[in-house]
């Protein structure tokens, strides 16, 4: 049983990270696509309460927006682990260009502003930290 928990701002891989490395093992929580912070709690549950592994690939900034997941998971025995997806703003404001559905410049700025670094001590087991190459590469390494 396992909780994901990404952490970056828009545009930084965190969709394509989890396409490549998670799709096959893990359920995708994510805001864009469930529109609702209701659907998105109750997804949530039901993913804790069948000890379902999921990813939640949201930007997850603050240590307040990663709490909402962590306790919940924590309470329900699941591991909690983070990837932390080193800002690039040149690089996500490239790759935001070329997306169907930008997310206006504000939106991008202001995440990067608000962006909080996470550590262990929030509840989790793991950390990770995770850098998309020029080549289109993710290199992980420990946080």
């Amino acid at each position: 049983m396992e909780l994901i928990l990404f952490i970056g701002i828009q545009a930084a891989g965190k969709s394509t990270f989890y396409t490549r490395r998670f799709f096959d093992t893990h359920l995708r929580l994510n805001l864009d696509m469930l529109r609702t912070r209701h659907r998105e709690r109750s997804l949530l549950q039901a993913c804790l309460a069948t000890q379902q592994r999921v990813v939640v690939d949201n930007t997850n900034p603050t240590l307040a927006e990663r709490a909402v997941y962590i306790a919940p998971a924590r309470a329900a025995g699941f591991r909690v682990i983070g990837y932390f997806f080193e800002p690039d703003h040149h690089g996500c404001e490239q790759r935001n260009k070329a997306r169907a559905r930008q997310v206006p410049p504000a939106g991008l700025f202001g995440t990067l502003k608000r962006l909080q670094r996470p550590s262990l001590e929030e509840g989790f087991d793991e950390l990770h930290r995770v850098v998309l190459e020029p080549d289109g590469q993710f290199r992980v390494a420990p946080y």
